[in-house]
């Protein structure tokens, strides 16, 4: 509400106090995201810290990202071909990939229900955009998303894959990763801070969820057996599963299903409706909770 005075000089009353918006307003809300974009020179450098800082004093540096995740895929890759009895030109493709989506995906996600939390001591003496810690948490983990595509590069020059004009759509499908990484971790960070039950709740949930989608082993395997054809259908319930196959199918020279992007889309927009609610309600007292 403003406040008036009257000017005597004039004859008329004057505010001398400005309309504010209050604290649950939608321009707060999107004041704060578009404040902290304008600080993206700072939460850039942050991110590239954060993995500097990470990898201190270690010979190799930030390199141990791309090895530590060539290990894990070629073991896996290995493991389950032999398992499978599946060509390992084909399968241990499709493990790393997944495995390279699955780590950006799981990292927001993770990550995300304490971004506020691990950011307390920032939040509470500086006078930033709560955004601007999304914003520098989705940019580290894009980092290690480019260290870990090293290996695709290198298991398509081994393993070589009819890769055409597809390969395109890997980069608005990584786009539209980045976004769902934003409004989930607006929305889990939000809500760790007022419930601390909230983080170890979510991170059993993503190690179940792991299991559940098709990263280590395949659709189009359990859809070839007649007898389980029509369970391996459920997978498509599974939301992460569309997010996986958005860009592994691209990466991989597969046929492009637009359902997939289709359920993406109504993910994304559902997602930042509800992240904006909750950003717009709860901003101003997450400095107290944290």
């Amino acid at each position: 509400m403003a406040v008036t005075v009257d000017d005597s000089s004039t004859g008329r009353v004057r505010p001398v106090i400005a309309d504010a918006p209050g604290s649950r307003s939608w321009s707060r809300a999107f004041g704060d995201l578009s404040q902290g974009w304008k600080q993206r020179a700072l939460w850039g450098h942050l991110g590239w810290q954060d993995i500097k800082q990470r990898y201190r004093r270690s010979v190799l540096g930030p390199l141990w990202i791309s090895i530590s995740m060539g290990v894990i895929a070629l073991g896996l890759g290995l493991l389950y071909s032999v398992l499978f009895g599946l060509p390992i030109a084909t399968f241990l493709p499709h493990v790393a990939v997944g495995l390279l989506i699955w780590n950006f995906v799981s990292g927001c996600t993770l990550e995300g229900s304490e971004v506020f939390i691990a950011n307390e001591g920032l939040i509470k003496f500086l006078p930033a955009p709560l955004s601007l810690h999304v914003y520098r948490l989705v940019w580290r983990q894009t980092l290690f998303f480019l260290h870990n595509l090293v290996i695709w590069i290198v298991l398509m020059i081994v393993f070589p894959h009819p890769l055409g004009w597809s390969l395109l759509l890997a980069i608005p499908a990584f786009l539209l990763l980045m976004l769902n990484g934003g409004w989930i971790a607006i929305l889990s960070g939000i809500l760790a801070t007022r419930f601390r039950d909230i983080p170890p709740i979510i991170a059993s949930v993503v190690q179940l969820v792991f299991y559940m989608t098709p990263i280590v082993w395949s659709v189009d395997i359990l859809s070839a057996n007649a007898a389980v054809a029509e369970r391996a259908r459920l997978v498509e319930l599974n939301p992460v599963f569309h997010f996986v196959e958005i860009l592994r199918r691209p990466l991989l020279g597969e046929p492009t299903i637009w359902r997939f992007w289709a359920v993406v889309g109504v993910i994304t927009v559902v997602g930042w409706v509800v992240g904006m609610l909750c950003l717009r309600n709860y901003r101003a007292r997450v400095a107290y909770w944290v």
